[in-house]
């Protein structure tokens, strides 16, 4: 599908779905498709990501993931406070690139429109860039040194993984690329490349403890990932704000864009995902189905196993080595906005 008409059918969803809802502020594109051209092939794994503002400081769950005319949408509420003030969102680096263009789908105050005229002339400025960085870098810590050790050790898992991760978006905000997702390995491999910093990144994936996996065992883990994502959908009843991350639409991203990046070579990328999904099954599966929860979880350590993860200790001493491990992240950091011609004084 073409980004164009899957755009429009997001159009039509908020149009349709969202505006008559009470406490509706506007509606955003975010994500991959900011900024794409019409006419750009939409891969099969990938979504079209859709923030819907709310007055609600609490908003309700969101949608998540479904197919809306063909498209596959993504859609999140946002509560407007997020959104008050604008220097606050030219700072925040999941925020700013949303406003960089105009992504704005519906805007019954203009709020987001005066976000836009703000953000977008000050983007690429190097201050405001940094302030990004020093954003991402901020979530790493603090996240790292949060990790629940009294969670269930899948949750420990997700506590563990997601910040370590944010390590690729830091060098994605330096670079102004959007600090994707599930592909964040495979996009900050292309920005070392490009900035002559390639050295860097086996350090990222032995961060992420994945350096020495061959093809065959990351393909054996998507397997038995694939086995117990089909069982969870199966059980799924508890809603959890990943629920739609879950689900038989959402198979093409988690199964089969895992097995895309392993047939292109792109094993060791695909893991942070395959992990990623594998604990967020786990959290389903231990409220709405303890037994397979139990009968699964071999499979779950063995994944992490592989990954050097066998206890909480670890996950703490993994912790630290990435907290260790900023001040060489933070100097390549600089050496990308030193060297990024996009970016304006």
């Amino acid at each position: 599908m073409k980004v164009g008409p899957a755009r429009a059918a997001a159009v039509q969803w908020v149009a349709g779905h969202a505006q008559s809802v009470g406490g509706f502020r506007g509606a955003y594109f975010s994500g991959s498709t900011v900024g794409l051209p019409d006419d750009a092939e939409l891969p099969p794994s990938s979504d079209v990501d859709v923030f819907v503002v709310t007055a609600t400081d609490v908003p309700p769950a969101k949608p998540g993931k479904f197919r809306y005319r063909g498209a596959l949408l993504e859609v999140s509420y946002l509560p407007w406070a997020e959104l008050a003030r604008a220097d606050d969102v030219l700072g925040s680096y999941h925020l700013a690139g949303s406003f960089r263009t105009d992504a704005i789908i519906s805007d019954p105050t203009g709020h987001l429109r005066r976000l836009h005229a703000y953000v977008a002339p000050r983007f690429a400025a190097r201050p405001q860039v940094r302030r990004r960085c020093q954003d991402a870098c901020h979530r790493i810590e603090t996240r790292l040194a949060s990790i629940d050790t009294s969670a269930p050790f899948h949750e420990q898992v997700t506590g563990w993984l997601f910040p370590t991760g944010v390590t690729c978006h830091t060098l994605l905000v330096a670079a102004l690329r959007n600090p994707t997702v599930r592909l964040r390995y495979r996009a900050a491999r292309d920005v070392l490349t490009e900035y002559g910093h390639l050295s860097l990144y086996p350090e990222l994936l032995t961060l992420l403890g994945c350096t020495h996996l061959p093809p065959e065992r990351v393909q054996h883990h998507l397997r038995e990932l694939a086995a117990t994502f089909d069982a969870t959908v199966r059980v799924a009843k508890t809603p959890f704000f990943f629920s739609s991350d879950i689900t038989a639409t959402a198979r093409p991203i988690a199964i089969d864009g895992g097995q895309r990046l392993i047939d292109r070579g792109d094993h060791r990328e695909a893991l942070f995902w395959i992990i990623a999904t594998f604990a967020r099954c786990h959290t389903v599966l231990a409220t709405d189905a303890p037994h397979l929860h139990e009968a699964l979880t071999p499979a779950f350590r063995e994944a992490v196993a592989d990954l050097g993860l066998t206890s909480t200790g670890d996950l703490l001493d993994r912790a630290a080595e990435v907290t260790r491990f900023l001040p060489r992240l933070w100097q390549t950091t600089e050496d990308i906005l030193a060297g990024n011609p996009d970016i304006t004084e």
